[in-house]
Protein backbone atom coordinates (compact mmCIF):
# COMPACT_ATOMS: atom_id res chain seq x y z
CA UNK A 1 0.00 0.00 0.00
CA UNK A 2 1.46 3.42 -0.94
CA UNK A 3 2.54 6.00 1.88
CA UNK A 4 0.13 8.48 1.24
CA UNK A 5 -2.94 6.25 1.62
CA UNK A 6 -1.92 4.61 4.40
CA UNK A 7 -1.24 8.38 6.14
CA UNK A 8 -4.52 9.09 4.94
CA UNK A 9 -5.90 5.92 6.24
CA UNK A 10 -4.43 6.29 9.91
CA UNK A 11 -5.49 9.79 10.01
CA UNK A 12 -9.28 8.61 9.27
CA UNK A 13 -8.57 5.92 11.90
CA UNK A 14 -7.26 8.95 14.48
CA UNK A 15 -10.86 10.46 13.80
CA UNK A 16 -12.92 7.57 13.70
CA UNK A 17 -11.16 6.81 17.19
CA UNK A 18 -11.74 10.46 18.43
CA UNK A 19 -15.42 10.13 17.42
CA UNK A 20 -16.14 7.02 19.49
CA UNK A 21 -14.36 8.46 22.68
CA UNK A 22 -16.55 11.48 22.15
CA UNK A 23 -19.57 8.96 22.14
CA UNK A 24 -18.13 6.69 25.68
CA UNK A 25 -20.28 7.10 28.44
CA UNK A 26 -19.60 10.39 30.53
CA UNK A 27 -18.86 9.24 33.66
CA UNK A 28 -14.66 8.26 35.36
CA UNK A 29 -14.43 5.33 33.57
CA UNK A 30 -15.98 6.42 30.28
CA UNK A 31 -13.02 9.26 30.58
CA UNK A 32 -10.26 6.83 31.67
CA UNK A 33 -10.97 4.25 28.86
CA UNK A 34 -11.49 7.16 26.50
CA UNK A 35 -8.30 9.01 27.33
CA UNK A 36 -6.33 6.05 26.77
CA UNK A 37 -8.15 4.93 23.71
CA UNK A 38 -7.66 8.48 22.41
CA UNK A 39 -3.58 9.13 23.18
CA UNK A 40 -3.06 5.16 21.56
CA UNK A 41 -5.24 5.75 18.58
CA UNK A 42 -4.15 9.15 17.26
CA UNK A 43 -0.52 8.19 18.17
CA UNK A 44 -0.96 5.33 15.29
CA UNK A 45 -1.68 8.22 12.74
CA UNK A 46 1.41 10.36 13.83
CA UNK A 47 4.23 7.66 14.44
CA UNK A 48 3.10 6.24 10.63
CA UNK A 49 3.86 10.05 9.82
CA UNK A 50 7.51 10.07 11.74
CA UNK A 51 7.93 6.79 10.07
CA UNK A 52 7.30 8.49 6.23
CA UNK A 53 10.26 10.67 7.52
CA UNK A 54 12.74 8.23 8.75
CA UNK A 55 16.33 9.00 7.65
CA UNK A 56 17.41 4.96 7.84
CA UNK A 57 15.96 1.74 7.24
CA UNK A 58 16.43 1.40 11.09
CA UNK A 59 14.67 4.02 12.29
CA UNK A 60 11.63 3.17 9.37
CA UNK A 61 11.38 0.02 11.49
CA UNK A 62 12.00 1.24 14.83
CA UNK A 63 9.07 3.84 14.27
CA UNK A 64 7.18 0.95 12.90
CA UNK A 65 7.40 -0.48 15.82
CA UNK A 66 6.03 2.55 17.99
CA UNK A 67 2.68 2.24 15.43
CA UNK A 68 2.28 -1.52 15.80
CA UNK A 69 2.55 -1.20 19.63
CA UNK A 70 -0.05 1.79 19.70
CA UNK A 71 -2.34 0.12 16.98
CA UNK A 72 -1.86 -3.04 19.27
CA UNK A 73 -3.01 -1.25 22.13
CA UNK A 74 -5.96 0.83 20.46
CA UNK A 75 -7.06 -3.16 20.18
CA UNK A 76 -6.68 -3.56 24.05
CA UNK A 77 -9.03 -0.74 25.18
CA UNK A 78 -11.69 -1.32 22.37
CA UNK A 79 -11.57 -4.92 23.51
CA UNK A 80 -12.88 -3.71 27.26
CA UNK A 81 -14.94 -1.25 25.65
CA UNK A 82 -16.85 -3.99 24.03
CA UNK A 83 -16.32 -6.85 26.72
CA UNK A 84 -17.45 -4.29 29.71
CA UNK A 85 -20.61 -3.36 27.63
CA UNK A 86 -19.91 0.17 27.86
CA UNK A 87 -20.57 0.57 24.18
CA UNK A 88 -22.29 -1.35 21.28
CA UNK A 89 -20.32 -3.95 20.13
CA UNK A 90 -21.64 -3.51 16.58
CA UNK A 91 -20.93 -0.08 16.38
CA UNK A 92 -16.73 -1.05 17.34
CA UNK A 93 -16.39 -4.05 15.21
CA UNK A 94 -15.17 -2.23 11.99
CA UNK A 95 -13.18 -0.04 14.16
CA UNK A 96 -11.66 -2.93 15.74
CA UNK A 97 -11.13 -4.51 12.48
CA UNK A 98 -9.41 -1.65 11.16
CA UNK A 99 -7.26 -1.71 13.88
CA UNK A 100 -6.47 -5.49 13.57
CA UNK A 101 -5.83 -4.71 9.56
CA UNK A 102 -3.50 -1.65 10.30
CA UNK A 103 -1.54 -3.87 12.84
CA UNK A 104 -1.11 -6.56 9.70
CA UNK A 105 -0.01 -3.89 7.25
CA UNK A 106 2.53 -2.58 10.22
CA UNK A 107 4.16 -5.49 10.56
CA UNK A 108 4.26 -7.11 7.02
CA UNK A 109 5.90 -3.46 6.40
CA UNK A 110 8.31 -4.02 9.36
CA UNK A 111 9.59 -7.21 8.32
CA UNK A 112 9.76 -6.52 4.72
CA UNK A 113 11.97 -3.88 5.57
CA UNK A 114 14.13 -6.03 7.63
CA UNK A 115 14.62 -8.63 4.73
CA UNK A 116 15.28 -5.62 2.48
CA UNK A 117 17.79 -4.49 4.86
CA UNK A 118 20.12 -7.69 5.12
CA UNK A 119 20.31 -8.09 0.67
Amino acid sequence: MHKENLKRRTKQYALRIMRLTQALPNNQLGWVIGKQLVRSGTSVGANYRAACRARSTAEFIAKLGIVIEEADESAFWLELIIESGMYKKEAIDSLLKETNEIVAIMVSSSNTAKKNDKK
